[in-house]
Parts: C-alpha cells; structure tokens; sequence
C-alpha cells in the first residue's frame, strides 16, 4: 500500500470518494489531514471510533451502539477502519440515498452478518439506541415504546413477525420504506450534530 502514510489522498480514493459521496476534494482532502492526526497509521481502530462517537454524544452512553456502527462499516472485518470505510460512514449515515441507507439500516442489525434479522438481534440495536437518548428524553416517550422491549416488540409488530421469524434483506427495506414509522423507531439520528462537531475540529 505504501501510502497509507503519505499526507496526501491517493488520486484514485479521492475520485472514488468524490463519485459515491457529497463531499467536495476540498472537505475530503482537508479531513483526510484531520483523519491522519487522530490516526497517524492511516487507520482507525474500534476503540478510537467509540472515543471519537463518544465526543458527538457526551451526555450518554453510545459505546454499545458505536461498537455495531464499527462492525457494520469494518467491510473487511480486519478490526480497523481505514480513511474510505470512515468517509463511507459518515456519508451513509448523514445524507446517503435512501436504498443505500437502508442496506447499511439491515446490516447493523444483522450483528451476527448471517443475512437475516431475529428479534434478539432487534432488541441488540434497541437497547444500544436506548443507551443514547437522554434520561429526560425518555420520560416524553409514548407508553408503547418507552423501554427497549417495548420498541422492539412494536418495529417487530409492524412486520408482522412471530416470535421466532427471521426478516431478509429485502423484506426489511421493503417495510421501512411502505412505513416511515420504523425507521424512526430503529435510529437514533442526530447527523447534524455529528456534522457540526466535525466543522469545529475543521478549524
């Protein structure tokens, strides 16, 4: 590879990058240099992912929830994420295509990456969400999902499972999009605040 180190982007990641994403050579570039003092080997290990996902929610606890984002965006399964898998990410995970969103939505549920979701693996994800909204938030919630039992049992319910049922892939995508309330009931997505905090370490 010999230029996981270099300061600059190799041309051919940047183009990728530019085509499968928003972000400008100018944003990419100038986070390649931020992404490399943070990780000078080039690449991020899960515990510096569940610091640096720690720092966009410092009132909670996000380091279960940070551990699925991690195994979701580690394509490769080596442990680490490098400067691509980490852009891919946050592009997925803030403003990416629907369809795109949506098959990275059933890969982080999917935690044992078997090509189906069990409710146990529901209720994983819930309870790692859960984690993350604060006490305050919680006691504003409606009665029927006010725990992470109950919101799994109703995302569950919405499609149409028995208790021991498995949900495919396109099945899942296919009840998020014929219903929006699932998908609000399975994320805990504050991007903006996570794009905000990256501006600040921008300047």
């Amino acid at each position: 590879m010999g230029n996981s180190k270099s300061s600059a982007l190799s041309k051919e990641i940047l183009d990728e990058l530019k085509l499968n994403t928003k972000y400008t050579e100018t944003e990419l570039c100038n986070w390649y240099q931020s992404f490399l003092k943070e990780c000078p080997s080039g690449r991020i290990s899960k515990e510096q992912f569940e610091s640096i996902y720690a720092g966009f929610f410092p009132d909670a606890d996000s380091t279960a929830y940070a551990r699925h984002v991690f195994r979701s965006f580690d394509t490769n399964a080596d442990g680490t994420l490098d400067f691509k898998e980490y852009i891919v990410a946050l592009h997925l995970t803030s403003s990416g295509k629907v369809q795109r969103k949506l098959e990275w939505a059933f890969s982080l549920y999917d935690v044992d990456g078997n090509g189906t979701i069990s409710k146990n693996e529901v209720q994983d994800i819930v309870k790692s969400i859960f984690n993350m909204i604060p006490a305050e938030d919680q006691k504003t919630l409606p009665d029927d999902e006010n725990t992470p039992e109950k919101r799994a049992d109703k995302i569950w319910n919405y499609f149409g499972k028995g208790e021991n049922d498995k949900i495919k892939e396109g099945e899942f995508i296919q009840g998020v999009i014929d219903n929006k309330d699932i998908l609000r009931l399975m994320q805990y997505d504050e991007p903006q605040r996570i794009k905000d905090k990256l501006k600040e370490k921008k300047q």
